[in-house]
């Protein structure tokens, strides 16, 4: 290799379901190791809301569509010598995989770092996989290659059904499944063939129930291998490893077995030339000692990001330095300082991964899991214990434990909770605790019944036994039930006490939690890493600093409505506190982040974010200052207990919190500063509810105080809505008039002397649309002088009034020339790293030092002028969710998004955001119009026999029409459901997209852009 390396990184690209934070991680870990080793680093990724796209990340950082045009743009202008794909995902991959075969790494002579584009092939590629492995005598289910439902047809007259579709070259299960009749099948192969960018599938056998396990493989250029981690779902085979609960290391296999499936592994990655992190997933026979070879992911995966925070282990680091050439075995090991890489971690604890789904906002979802993956993110938790692993990563994920299951399962008729089992659902394991409990099965039926393992069976059933036992007045009692993971108030829930009194007496005997150390070896070797789990065996290894110091809270799982933007607003906390002279404890429990990385915090503790596990971190860091205002809604959501314990809230208190999020308060303080808000009031009963809609008049808007995403929002037209929904109510609820207005919002810094505003947004959708499902353009474009002057004016007068230092978010209506302010956000927002990005400033240093009590010198007096424009293009993962209707209303559905640059708020990426979407829009032609769109655009009219292959475009407003909405996306049409949208995708057709420019250029740019 060349003595001075340019090497061009490519990221993942917006959070979609199947791909989301974990190549956050990665990317930014493979960008630090890279400038670390002196190469000159270019990062390629789309989206605004990472660590990954900022600015201290790359020496040069494109946010542009991830399409084959924009990479062969950064590589003609950058002339990268080498080009790094393994940490950003199936997105990486693939576009790698179409710069070559397009002649553009030749062309510009661009080598790939570590794992070649032959063994990612070999990998991806269903028939060359198949070939690979049996070649090397690998076990593998019966199962043949198609490209055409034809084949499909001759593999089921030899094999019939159950079969598994598995599409090439897609991510999270795209497209495939697991068909039980020959119905199902066509209809899934046809949907895998859509899905697949190559048109092919693999359609095996179908080995359900086998035992799912994985193997997270290192292996460097020399040939020396290690097993970093092994992982174990609890789902058989036929859940998404993504979807299931996981325990590392395994729990439930022979040591023969293990032997035997290590020396696979290492066989595979040998021989596939693997250089780098691999992920090997094997399917065991459930009594006999056979396995198959499922898959082989030959890059850093979800699975990776687990591996390396269950074990300390920084796999995308050191894939990185092996990518760079150098060897395992000279590697140091980053944690202890002192072993080489080459040692395989070993772990002294139990690491168990729960899944985080979306179903909470959308109840007519189809909850059944598969082989396609639907969470949205996911928990980690460490324990001694499986099951104190197990309940601590059930709490983090905000699972509801009343006190071991929901609440609602106490009263639920027992063929409700038999459906939860035999459907597969998240909510399986719980229903089965139900069961259990109620004496409604046995432990052997259950085995029988789902292929779920005896062992994970027993530890529901030990759950249960500990919960039945509980004595209060026992130690014995007490420290068993804290060891298996129950917190105070679940104990108190069981007997019926407070949980001042269980507290009390576990004082008492003296029962206290410890807090030990991850350091990849057991405590064999001497580790400096600060990097600690909580459990309640053995002796704690936390010896708290005299240093003054601040805990950050982070977000917790990635879910829709709070995303990976809490990951990058936590870590440039803890930078900026660091910056300021504090020592930092960051507290999260999400295992894809970079928030979760040692290196970041001075003191990192993986703990789920509830009162009580974050009181318990606080104590033993004796720690009295904690900023909440980062971590989206769910530190916010523990401000009040935190302060009623005697801990202070940098920047706030929980009173001001509650005032901004308790809609009545809300709007008495706008009526105080004579602020214009939208007409509403809260209601707690039905017939208060029907006085108000007859002042009020349809449309109306019905929302809870303190929500997230939208959750429980609704639009009412008519009376008929309302009496449908009336059933699913639960007061007190918000009723607002409905304002068909254009949406501004705003981010504000204030120090409590000034209010900064850097910048306003303008959203393209028409109010009530979800802000974060919006197309939001900076600055705006249809706002006059005089209208963004008012915003900025309302923004400086409510920071002034407003008992809050630090970053916080704010959101208007207009209509008639009226402003209106719709809601006040007492957080750091979904939007402030894209503002940051954007304006070029240091907005999360300024809210920091702010909510630290420093006078900001720093802050302009007026908002930012800028030459050019941004666009954020919100992208969903509807197709991953059945039966969620893809059209936009109150209530999130967005997971991600992506951000173009435009010199008149025009951006074609907007509908061309990738490759996928811009092949469609260049390859086909058919434009067609639902109920109530024909006059948006030139497009032929829905009919029974619309050919949903060749839509570019379905426009569609009628809630009658979500079955095509659904058969559209499926097809890989893009949908619009709002007439504003609709406009803008007539107005950037005849436009073309603008040249690369990296973030630098964009943000210290004076000149007005062509």
């Amino acid at each position: 290799m060349q003595d001075h390396k340019k090497v061009l990184v490519i990221g993942s690209g917006p959070i979609v379901i199947g791909q989301a934070a974990e190549f956050d991680y990665s990317g930014t870990q493979a960008c630090q190791t890279l400038r670390e080793a002196g190469c000159e680093v270019m990062l390629m990724n789309s989206n605004p809301a990472t660590i990954m796209t900022d600015p201290s990340t790359a020496d040069h950082i494109y946010i542009e569509a991830m399409t084959l045009e924009k990479a062969t743009a950064i590589i003609q202008r950058e002339r990268p010598t080498h080009l790094l794909a393994t940490v950003g995902g199936q997105t990486a991959l693939n576009l790698a995989l179409s710069l070559e075969e397009a002649g553009v790494l030749d062309q510009y002579q661009v080598e790939l770092l570590g794992t070649s584009l032959e063994t990612i092939r070999d990998g991806e590629d269903r028939e060359r996989f198949k070939q690979r492995m049996l070649e090397l005598n690998q076990p593998l289910p019966t199962s043949q290659t198609i490209e055409t439902l034809a084949e499909l047809e001759e593999f089921m007259e030899t094999c019939g059904v159950p079969l598994v579709i598995r599409p090439a070259f897609t991510l999270g299960g795209t497209g495939g499944g697991i068909a039980k009749t020959k119905a199902e099948a066509r209809l899934l192969a046809a949907n895998g063939l859509q899905a697949s960018p190559i048109s092919q599938c693999l359609v095996e056998a179908s080995i359900a129930g086998y035992k799912e396990v994985e193997y997270e493989v290192m292996r460097d250029a020399f040939d020396t291998t290690i097993i970093v981690c092994n992982m174990e779902n609890i789902d058989p085979v036929g859940v998404h490893t993504g979807d299931s609960v996981v325990f590392a290391p395994i729990q439930s296999i022979s040591d023969q077995m293990n032997q035997q499936l290590r020396t696979a592994a290492r066989e595979i990655v040998s021989a596939l030339g693997v250089v780098g992190g691999c992920n090997i997933q094997f399917a065991i026979h459930p009594t006999e000692q056979t396995y198959y070879v499922i898959e082989v992911n030959p890059r850093v995966s979800r699975s990776s990001a687990l591996a390396s925070k269950a074990t300390g282990y920084p796999i995308a680091k050191l894939a990185t330095r092996l990518a760079l050439g150098e060897r395992l075995d000279d590697c140091i090991n980053p944690v202890t300082k002192e072993t080489m890489a080459s040692f395989e971690p070993t772990m002294d604890y139990v690491t168990a991964k729960v899944p985080c789904f979306p179903f909470d906002l959308f109840p007519e979802s189809d909850r059944s899991l598969g082989t396609q993956m639907k969470a949205t993110g996911e928990s980690m938790a460490m324990g001694k214990t499986l099951e104190e692993a197990l309940q601590k990563a059930w709490r983090g994920a905000g699972v509801e434990q009343a006190p071991l299951y929901p609440t609602w399962m106490k009263q639920a008729d027992t063929t409700v909770l038999w459906e939860e089992v035999e459907q597969i659902t998240d909510r399986r394991l719980l229903a089965l605790l139900a069961l259990l409990d109620r004496k409604e099965t046995t432990s052997q039926q259950i085995v029988e019944l789902t292929q779920i393992q005896p062992l994970f069976i027993t530890i529901l059933e030990r759950l249960l036994t500990i919960q039945d036992t509980l004595d209060l007045t026992s130690e014995e009692s007490l420290l068993t039930a804290k060891r298996h993971g129950f917190t105070d108030q679940q104990i108190a829930g069981v007997l019926g006490v407070s949980v001042e009194s269980v507290q009390g007496q576990r004082q008492g005997f003296g029962i206290a939690p410890a807090f030990q150390m991850i350091d990849t070896c057991a405590a064999e070797f001497s580790s400096p890493t600060p990097y600690f789990y909580g459990s309640w065996s053995g002796r704690t290894e936390v010896t708290p600093s005299n240093h003054k110091k601040v805990a950050v809270l982070g977000a917790g799982p990635i879910r829709i409505g709070q995303g990976i933007e809490f990951d990058y607003c936590s870590v440039h906390a803890v930078r900026a506190l660091q910056h300021s002279g504090y020592e930092t404890i960051m507290i999260n429990n999400n295992p894809e982040t970079v928030s979760t990385d040692f290196e970041v915090a001075d003191r990192l503790y993986v703990e789920p974010l509830t009162i009580e596990d974050v009181v318990h971190v606080l104590e033993a860091e004796n720690c009295q200052d904690v900023l909440v205002q980062f971590g989206g809604q769910t530190a916010i959501a523990l401000a009040a207990e935190l302060e009623q314990r005697g801990y202070h809230l940098l920047g706030t208190t929980a009173d001001t919190i509650d005032e901004m999020e308790n809609r009545e308060r809300f709007y008495q303080f706008l009526d105080r500063l004579d602020i214009a808000h939208i007409p509403g009031q809260e209601v707690t009963n039905e017939e208060e509810l029907n006085a108000v809609i007859m002042q009020l008049g349809y449309p109306l808007m019905i929302r809870p105080s303190y929500v997230i995403g939208g959750k429980g929002m609704h639009r009412l037209k008519t009376a008929t809505d309302l009496e449908a929904l009336l059933p699913e109510l639960a007061f007190p609820i918000l009723v607002d008039a409905y304002i068909e207005g254009k949406e501004f919002e705003v981010d504000c810094i204030s120090d409590g002397t000034m209010t900064y505003v850097p910048i306003i947004m303008e959203q393209i959708e028409a109010a009530g649309v979800h802000s974060g499902d919006s197309t939001m353009i900076l600055p705006p474009v249809s706002a006059t002088q005089a209208l963004q002057d008012e915003i900025e004016a309302i923004a400086q007068a409510i920071g002034q009034q407003l008992a809050y230092k630090g970053a916080f978010n704010i959101q208007f209506v207009v209509k008639d020339q009226s402003l209106y302010v719709l809601e006040i956000n007492p957080r750091a927002s979904r939007t402030l790293p894209i503002v940051a990005k954007v304006t070029g400033q240091p907005l999360l240093e300024w809210a920091v030092q702010a909510a630290s009590g420093q006078r900001v010198h720093a802050l302009p007096a007026k908002r930012t002028s800028l030459p050019f424009h941004a666009v954020k293009t919100p992208v969903f993962s509807t197709l991953k969710l059945r039966h969620v209707d893809p059209m936009t209303g109150p209530v999130m559905r967005s997971t991600g998004e992506t951000l173009q640059w435009t010199p008149n708020g025009l951006a074609k990426e907007r509908f061309a955001h990738d490759e996928t979407t811009k092949t469609l829009l260049t390859t086909r032609t058919l434009h067609i119009a639902g109920k109530g769109t024909e006059g948006w655009t030139e497009a032929v009219p829905l009919d029974d026999g619309t050919d949903f292959d060749q839509c570019r475009v379905f426009f569609s407003i009628s809630e009658d029409e979500q079955a095509q909405r659904a058969l559209a996306l499926t097809k890989g049409a893009v949908v619009i459901t709002e007439q504003h949208l609709a406009q803008y995708f007539d107005s950037v057709e005849e436009i073309d997209m603008l040249p690369v420019k990296p973030l630098a250029e964009w943000t210290t740019r004076k000149e007005l852009i062509q």
